[in-house]
């Protein structure tokens, strides 16, 4: 058979399919995958010989679902929405009309909402992965949790060898974005964690971040602090994944690099603001003792995602001082 996979986006949530197809594509050698989702996120999925990806535009218009629905009613036997926003209902549609085997996601967004927004219930949801697991299952399709880490990509693996040399003493990681402001950390806290960390010779940090204004940051204070180096925006997916797969640590937020840590087996010590790990979003067998948050704030968590607003105009969530970050490296 062949099985259509819908994640458009974000980069984060792709991540965390690739535990889930991993598995299945393993299981069921015979049957043919496809992944819809959107550019530049192909390296994930490469070594898996039974999964083709296929570039979808993440803003896909309706003309856009028409003409998927058109290109693809033939070639796929079963859809599975792990998307599961109007567009990809209206097409869900499609393809139920014509016959196919539909399965969608279930999200749970009314509880979370419920947890987030008025506080009601806290309590640990069910992981991404287990929500992906769910929908595969009533796809027909068993998964297990044996991924451990992606096969070395040894293409890549010689450029960053090439670019950054053998490695020597210690290797650590700072992701230090979100794409909203209650998930991060202050400015200072980041330069105060480089500062302290850049004072031993034997260790070199290296910084992790996407778009114009986070690169121009990152390489400033790459260019100010001994032994640090700025790779944002200057590596491909699969160079930035083989990079990981030679730190020691990750240190991030609550962002994509946590998931994408997972896909090459290594630990990240994860910082949690506004959000928290109850509604399902750490990473793949990562470890509990590695978050960094606050526990001490009743609000918490008060978004889902992220958000650019505190209700109490102070965003306490994101006081978190430098000495915890050092510690739990």
């Amino acid at each position: 058979m062949t099985y259509l996979i819908i994640r458009l986006a974000t980069l984060g949530n792709v991540a965390m399919t690739v535990p889930i197809v991993a598995s299945v594509s393993k299981r069921y050698p015979n049957d043919r995958f496809i992944i819809a989702s959107k550019k530049d996120l192909r390296a994930m999925f490469a070594s898996m010989p039974n999964v083709e990806f296929r570039e979808v535009d993440n803003h896909l218009g309706w003309r856009g679902v028409w003409d998927l629905w058109k290109a693809w009613r033939e070639e796929v036997d079963a859809v599975i929405d792990l998307q599961s926003v109007l567009r990809t209902r209206v097409f869900r549609l499609l393809m139920r009309c014509s016959g196919k085997k539909v399965t969608s996601v279930r999200y749970g967004r009314i509880r979370k909402h419920l947890i987030t927004f008025w506080g009601i219930g806290k309590t640990n949801l069910p992981t991404e992965f287990d929500r992906y697991a769910d929908t595969f299952r009533r796809a027909g399709l068993e998964t297990d949790d044996d991924f451990t880490a992606l096969p070395v990509n040894r293409k890549a693996a010689k450029v960053v060898k090439e670019r950054f040399g053998e490695k020597e003493g210690r290797w650590i990681g700072l992701a230090p974005f979100a794409k909203c402001r209650s998930n991060m950390i202050p400015y200072r806290v980041t330069k105060e964690t480089i500062e302290r960390l850049t004072k031993d010779k034997h260790t070199q940090v290296f910084l992790f971040g996407a778009g114009k204004i986070e690169c121009e940051m990152l390489r400033q204070w790459a260019s100010v602090f001994p032994r640090t180096v700025s790779v944002a925006g200057q590596l491909k997916l699969e160079e930035e994944l083989e990079l990981m797969r030679q730190l020691d640590v990750m240190i991030c937020m609550d962002s994509a690099n946590q998931h994408l840590s997972s896909l090459v087996g290594l630990r990240a010590i994860s910082v949690w603001c506004a959000t928290h790990p109850m509604i399902g979003f750490m990473g793949w067998k990562q470890h509990k003792e590695d978050i960094v948050q606050r526990h001490d704030l009743r609000c918490r968590p008060c978004t889902c995602h992220g958000t650019n607003h505190c209700r109490y105009h102070n965003f306490a969530c994101r006081q978190i001082e430098t000495e915890n970050i050092i510690q739990r490296i």
